[in-house]
């Protein structure tokens, strides 16, 4: 039998973090938080009958951290995600083993939903070394690996919510200002083409380095978007998010680019979806602040300003986020950017135009859609909004594992197409089946963006893969300008939601073409691999 959890203050001993006494076993079932200033501690007991278990205990851990034992019986990491850790063990006359584990991650911003994973993950150790769990990737972290993913995560919030905002709120706007389907699509169309102000940010980017241009992207994307609560008419209101909205872009394709270089050849897809988590979670926040909406027709401007929290992130994410090792390696031992594949580019480009032809619409429409054919509030969009999409965060994190294990093209092209016919279906239907499909829909296609969205990073080398994003992230922005101007013109014309979008979908065919035939194998394979002429090495796997 083991005890319950129990926690002490520590305090520096030799240059490591020790917990000064163990304290009495509680009994099972009691257990105690931390409080401010402790590390999290988890003492076990193992009786003497369970010898087995006890031998396992006495070495050694080799799956979510290597340990090695610095000094009889205290095991300290020597590969893992911990930034403090130690595991101590004790004989006790009677044979029983006491086990007493301290650590800390240190995961920014996203601590509480790792932490009873990793805390279950210390109490129960897997059965067979070099095991991982299935919440975590196949390669084992660094700290600077969490640290940098976190940051990310946190930054993709931000951009998620600036990139959401106005498909969010336009029909509102459109309200008070008098606007119809035809003006909100050539609006839609003009935010989108604002992504011409991304290009010199790519370039900078691959020139003077990841990191500045993320912070210059992160404080600004925000505050021009709460400029939109203050426009005094339509036009203002689309040219302050023809600006922002491009800001929000180009941090979105340098988080890409950043997590890319920075995360271990197994884990990139991994690093894709939680991102991806997150990005529903900054759109998440989006869609529940349309609640604001309901208290007058001018209330939609309230949304707007929710925009500037998100200067608390960038303040955090600029001061901690490095440079990437991959780039600062670049700066040494090359002057010009590297060639880009240009059969690679166009068929990413081509995918990319191909899937956002459709979603740009089916997102940019969906609360036109269940306002005016289905009779929803505010509140309620927010509510249908929330409900159906949070399944997407449960494709992302399989999509991840399962690309990372065993490949990401088969599984891409099945999705895309599998997915997009669901939520197609969620169109032309009504009640329960509506919300059914959108939400087997959104788990679906969310397990196909990280098989699938891994690939904008990865194809390109170093000095060229910015501006590589940059060109598949412009042909996504182009199709959806186009398809959101086809389909508010078709809306006018009489046309159902659910017909347009149905002929867009059949795009998603030509995508699982493209992707089958085109796309290399990129699994299990590092950047160097994928892009030989990246001849120098950095410090990541």
């Amino acid at each position: 039998m083991y005890s319950a959890v129990a926690v002490g203050r520590n305090v520096r001993i030799g240059g490591r973090f020790d917990p000064p006494n163990v304290p009495a076993i509680e009994p099972p079932g009691e257990e105690r938080k931390p409080y401010a200033g402790a590390m999290p501690t988890i003492h076990r007991r193992w009786d003497a009958g369970r010898a087995a278990e006890q031998a396992r205990v006495s070495g050694p851990r080799d799956d979510l951290l290597l340990e090695d034992e610095s000094a009889p019986g205290v095991f300290t990491q020597v590969s893992g995600p911990f930034r403090r850790y130690e595991r101590r063990i004790v004989q006790d006359a009677d044979g029983s083993i006491d086990e007493t584990i301290s650590y800390r991650v240190g995961v920014p911003w996203f601590g509480w939903l790792f932490a009873p994973l990793v805390r279950r993950t210390l109490r129960h150790r897997p059965s067979h070394r070099g095991t991982t769990p299935w919440w975590a990737p196949p390669d084992r972290l660094e700290h600077q690996h969490v640290v940098v993913l976190g940051l990310l995560a946190a930054a993709a919030m931000c951009s998620a919510f600036t990139n959401t905002l106005f498909t969010q709120t336009v029909n509102f706007a459109a309200d008070e200002f008098g606007i119809g389907n035809s003006a909100q699509g050539i609006a839609g169309g003009l935010v989108r083409a604002g992504i011409v102000l991304v290009l010199p940010v790519a370039l900078l980017a691959d020139r003077v380095g990841r990191r500045r241009m993320i912070r210059f992207a992160i404080f600004t994307a925000p505050v021009i978007s709460a400029l939109g609560a203050f426009a005094p008419n339509f036009a203002v209101l689309t040219a302050t998010q023809a600006v922002a909205r491009p800001l929000g872009l180009a941090l979105d394709l340098l988080i890409g680019v950043v997590a890319a270089e920075e995360m271990p050849r197994n884990s990139r897809a991994y690093a894709v979806s939680v991102i991806g988590m997150a990005q529903g979670l900054g759109s998440g926040i989006c869609v529940m602040s349309l609640r604001l909406t309901d208290i007058d027709v001018s209330a939609w401007r309230y949304v707007y300003l929710v925009a500037l929290i998100w200067l608390i992130v960038a303040w955090d994410v600029s001061r901690r986020l490095p440079e990437t090792a991959r780039f600062e390696s670049f700066t040494r031992h090359r002057a010009t950017a590297g060639h880009i594949d240009r059969r690679r580019l166009a068929a990413q480009a081509a995918a990319i135009f191909f899937v956002n032809m459709f979603l740009a619409p089916a997102s940019f429409f969906q609360n036109r859609y269940l306002e005016e054919v289905r009779g929803y509030t505010g509140g309620g969009i927010a509510l249908f909004t929330v409900a159906t999409a949070t399944p997407a965060g449960i494709g992302l994190i399989i999509g991840g594992s399962l690309a990372d294990r065993f490949g990401r093209r088969l599984l891409g092209a099945v999705c895309a197409v599998v997915g997009t016919s669901l939520l197609v279906c969620s169109f032309g239907v009504a009640g329960w089946a509506m919300w059914m499909f959108a939400f087997l829909g959104g788990l679906v296609v969310g397990a196909a963006v990280p098989a699938l969205g891994v690939y904008r990073s990865e194809m390109f080398p170093t000095g060229g893969r910015s501006v590589a994003a940059y060109v598949v992230t412009a042909s996504a922005l182009l199709s959806g300008a186009l398809s959101i101007l086809f389909t508010g013109r078709m809306l006018d014309r009489g046309w159902s939601h659910v017909s347009i979008l149905a002929l867009l979908a059949l795009g998603h065919l030509v995508v699982a073409a493209i992707v089958l035939l085109e796309f290399p194998e990129s699994a299990h394979r590092s950047l160097e691999e994928l892009n030989p002429e990246d001849d120098f090495r950095a410090t990541t796997g």
